[in-house]
């Protein structure tokens, strides 16, 4: 068969990303941008609200920010780097079998925010938009016909991979950042009182570390994919800078919307902001643009792990995952968010793993000489005593006391080996 007629795989499932597929930076920089705006954050953002005065507000922002941006951008350099997904790189640390215990854990919770997601832009739209009545017992038609739209869209962008993933983000990263920005302007000018004022009101009894606790987990389990698309950038140090002012900026927007929206309108997102503002139909775009930007990254990292798992095509495993997360949608809404809030202390600990795993044996990564094994279980181990600790413990920050933990029994393992 010649060349011309093979299939080329544009999204390098199985191989690293060789030259010619990498991107430019302003690609690399939309798709990571896109990533970060997920309206769950937004729901952090009016916990920050409620908790912290502005000075507060914006230390925790800056606290977390730093951790995430280090965590992240240590995974936007390895993905960068090395060329390889993030269940490639679990192959070398988890091993062969090993690798499926992060993949499975990664997709499912992407599988479970797609269909939230999803639920995020049809029950508002419903309500508020159409007028309907939508309750956890109840959802009318039109609602889950919304639902099934998103679904099939989202679905598709994740299905044709990092190329329709960079287009959504060159349509949506500047229409949400600017219309969102807009509408947070207006909401400050019309509102009864200055920014800080509005923000001195409400019991303010969260401390400025449980504050900074709830700026990583709102994005942590999201940002451990970070190698899926870092790996995209055309050096280490590009993975590196754009993911860590990618996620800094993104989150912070998502964090200030979703503040705004609370100390102004009572609301939690900047949906119940334009709607304020009698902005209907743009309302509509931001929120729909908001949710797909991360919908579909989350599809796609979901379709890269199954396929690790089953053996089976990237496109196939969007299309079940896809399917799945959109039947599931609503019940996953209403039923689901606690468990995946619990889900995402788990992500942590992999990510940790896959860190320490590149930066102990770089050299062998980089030349593919990676001893193979079936199962590490120092990494298994870890990750799942890390999960334990991040759900249980309550002293400090969920996610550090989660990497601390895989981080000690992975490097016991590793020592262990050695002997």
């Amino acid at each position: 068969m010649s060349k011309q007629n093979q299939k080329i795989d544009i999204d390098y499932t199985n191989s690293r990303v060789d030259k010619a597929g990498r991107k430019s930076n302003l690609s690399m920089f939309m798709v990571m941008l896109g990533f970060t705006f997920f309206s769950a954050s937004m729901w952090v953002g009016q916990n920050l609200a409620s908790g912290l005065d502005f000075k507060g507000f914006i230390w925790a922002l800056l606290l977390g920010g730093i951790i995430l941006g280090a965590y992240t951008g240590a995974l936007g350099w390895i993905g960068a780097e090395s060329g390889l997904t993030l269940d490639m790189l679990a192959r070398r640390s988890f091993g062969e079998k090993g690798s499926w215990l992060p993949s499975a854990m990664i997709s499912f919770t992407q599988i479970g925010w797609f269909g939230v997601g999803l639920a995020m832009f049809a029950i508002p739209v419903a309500k508020e938009i159409m007028g309907l009545e939508v309750t956890a017992d109840f959802m009318p038609w039109q609602g889950y016909l919304l639902v099934l739209v998103a679904g099939v869209l989202m679905t598709a962008s994740a299905y044709f991979g990092i190329k329709s993933l960079t287009i959504i983000s060159y349509i949506a990263v500047p229409a949400v950042a600017i219309l969102g920005t807009v509408a947070m302007v207006l909401a400050v000018k019309n509102g009864d009182a200055g920014l800080v004022e509005q923000f001195a009101k409400g019991t303010k009894d969260l401390g400025i570390i449980a504050g900074a606790g709830l700026v990583i987990g709102s994005f942590v389990s999201g940002g451990t994919a970070t190698p899926n698309f870092a790996r995209f950038a055309k050096s280490p140090k590009v993975g590196l800078i754009v993911t860590v002012i990618a996620f800094f900026i993104g989150n912070s927007l998502m964090f200030f919307f979703g503040t705004i929206s609370s100390i102004y309108v009572g609301g939690n997102d900047i949906f119940e902001v334009m709607l304020n503002l009698n902005l209907f139909y743009l309302a509509i775009v931001v929120l729909g643009l908001n949710i797909w930007t991360t919908n579909d990254n989350a599809l796609y990292t979901s379709g890269l792990g199954l396929s690790n798992i089953f053996g089976v095509s990237k496109k196939t495993m969007v299309l079940i995952g896809g399917l799945i997360g959109t039947i599931a949608a609503v019940w996953l809404y209403w039923n689901f968010c606690g468990w995946l809030n619990v889900l995402n202390c788990t992500l942590p600990p992999i990510g940790i793993i896959l860190t320490l795993s590149y930066f102990t044996h770089r050299k062998a990564y980089l030349d593919d000489t990676v001893p193979t094994r079936v199962v590490n279980w120092a990494a298994v181990v870890g990750v799942i005593a890390g999960a334990v600790v991040a759900n249980l413990v309550k002293w400090g920050i969920p996610a550090i006391n989660g990497m601390a933990v895989a981080a000690v029994c992975y490097l016991i393992g590793q020592a262990i080996d050695k002997k």
